[in-house]
């Protein structure tokens, strides 16, 4: 390369003195040229260089920062810009200003050529294009997926083990159900003497507990309905038992629980407070009810007492509640995790990473940047494109030359790609409309219907000029139906070649525009080989 000092620009003013210079006019395609800005004025000038891409045609790579020498009572201010270009031909270096205080100075344009790379082909070995070959998936975010997994995972384990493993000791009211109706009362009735009721002048619930334990061991020992009767029915049963000899109780004995029960309902119902030798009597009354029912009754068949039967009712019931507890613990403990996911996702994220949507699925994935065809084109998917056979119609396979199609699922899929690159013979000609024609009777061909056809210039993120075609078709599936579904089309004739990318997705998919807008945006011929 020819890297010789060109002649300089130079502009003289009443304080500044502009001078502009290239290392070289001539240039290979991709190669860089240095250009180079001089400004040398006083201290109290402010300068302004060109910044951005002022140098079209050519490209700005990288703008260097600014050097400073002074010299005597003068600034010298150096400026040196990096350009390049990728299409061979004579291009003109447009004129630069530069802001010297309130005043503009201009640096003279400069012609720049910039030749191809000669390849000589019978020199050089050709090679045929090389296959897919597979990759090892990344692992980028493995760790986020590792963390939320324990996460859950540990916290449902957790519940089941407080609720479900973990042995627990009874508890007082656990241990006191595996005693016999006799022992329970009398418990009972202890730990009714130990109560606060009487003390903080609590008659209705005293009376109440009272008159409950001796109807509750009524119950179990008897086996009549007390805890539901009233008074006179209570009464009433327990005369028809004494009477047919079931119960041999005294009629002293019936009366004298009447009086406590009636005693019980006046407390309970009209608010009556009883003297305190009322309430010691009434005690005395229902623990001798309880012991002369006791011993009136025959002896209980150990079947009927066994402790290990009563123990295997309470650990059943203890497991059915065990397994509601830990239902419950488990549903809250979910629903606080997935909550706190979606504060900071969205709802709408995490419902859909937990339910697998498909087109989440693809933009969440570790995509996967390569070139296609000849000329190549590079694109950026979620996964590979594969290879595939779709030839062109018959009325026009004539002019084609090559044709290579990728594609990523089937059409129908909830996001379908297909990328053809097509090259014609030398004496076809490429023509826009008439290869979009084409690409639309092709998808007809495979069943598509109904198909609405919008189309509008594109332009690329790389500068690449293009047509799009968008709307909806009616796609055939399963059963002789059709879905209707939504596509685009982006069409681009690079270095003699026609790049089509189609994609079709479904209708009201909140993440299929995101794919179409990172796959066109990944979308550039620099890379073409």
């Amino acid at each position: 390369m020819l890297f010789a000092m060109m002649s300089s620009t130079l502009v003289q003013g009443q304080e500044a003195r502009v001078q502009s210079s290239a290392d070289t006019t001539r240039m290979r395609i991709g190669e860089q040229i240095e250009f180079r800005i001089e400004v040398e004025t006083d201290s109290s000038n402010v300068v302004f260089f060109p910044d951005g891409q002022t140098f079209l045609p050519l490209e700005v790579v990288e703008a260097f920062p600014v050097d400073t020498l002074k010299a005597e009572d003068k600034y010298s201010l150096i400026k040196k810009y990096a350009l390049t270009q990728f299409d061979s031909g004579s291009y003109t270096l447009p004129t630069q200003q530069i802001m010297v205080g309130d005043k503009a100075y201009f640096t003279d344009s400069l012609r720049v050529a910039v030749n191809t790379v000669e390849v000589d082909t019978l020199k050089q070995k050709m090679y045929d294009i090389k296959g897919l070959q597979p990759v090892d998936r990344s692992l980028s975010h493995w760790w986020q997926y590792l963390l939320i997994g324990l996460l859950v995972v540990g916290g449902i384990l957790g519940i089941l083990y407080w609720f479900l493993w973990r042995k627990k000791p009874l508890t007082e009211e656990e241990a006191a159900a595996l005693l016999p109706p006799y022992d329970r009362a009398l418990l009972a009735l202890e730990k009714l003497d130990n109560s606060k009721y009487l003390i903080q002048s609590e008659y209705k619930e005293y009376y109440s507990d009272l008159t409950n334990i001796v109807r509750s061991y009524l119950e179990d020992e008897v086996h009549i309905t007390a805890l539901e009767s009233t008074t006179s029915e209570l009464i009433l049963k327990l005369e028809m038992l004494r009477d047919s000899g079931t119960l041999k109780l005294d009629d002293a004995s019936i009366s004298q629980f009447q009086e406590v029960l009636e005693t019980a309902d006046l407390v309970k119902f009209a608010k009556n407070v009883p003297d305190d030798s009322v309430i010691k009597h009434d005690r005395e009354l229902a623990e001798a009810l309880v012991n002369k029912t006791h011993d009136s009754l025959p002896e209980p068949e150990e079947s009927e007492e066994d402790p290990e039967v009563a123990l295997e009712l309470i650990r059943k019931k203890q497991r059915k509640k065990k397994v509601i507890y830990a239902s419950l613990a488990s549903l809250g403990f979910l629903i606080v995790v997935f909550g706190s996911l979606s504060y900071f996702y969205g709802f709408k994220s995490v419902k859909d990473t937990v339910l697998l949507h498909p087109t989440k699925q693809l933009l969440d994935k570790e995509w996967i940047g390569s070139d296609y065809g000849y000329p190549s084109i590079y694109v950026e998917t979620p996964e590979v494109l594969l290879r595939t056979d779709q030839p062109w119609p018959e009325e026009i396979r004539n002019q084609i030359f090559g044709s290579q199609v990728f594609h990523l699922d089937e059409l129908g899929a909830p996001f379908y790609i297909n990328l053809r690159v097509t090259t014609f013979k030398k004496e076809s000609k490429i023509d826009g409309s008439e290869a979009m024609n084409n690409a639309i009777k092709l998808l007809e061909d495979s069943g598509v219907t109904n198909m609405l056809v919008k189309e509008e210039d594109y332009t690329t993120m790389t500068g690449k000029e293009g047509l799009k075609i968008f709307g909806t078709m009616g796609v055939p599936v399963k059963g002789g139906k059709y879905k209707k579904m939504e596509y685009a089309m982006f069409n681009f004739v690079h270095a003699g070649g026609l790049h089509q990318l189609l994609m079709v997705f479904e209708q009201d998919d909140p993440y299929a525009p995101q794919l179409v807008e990172r796959i066109i945006g990944s979308v550039d011929f620099k890379k073409a080989g």
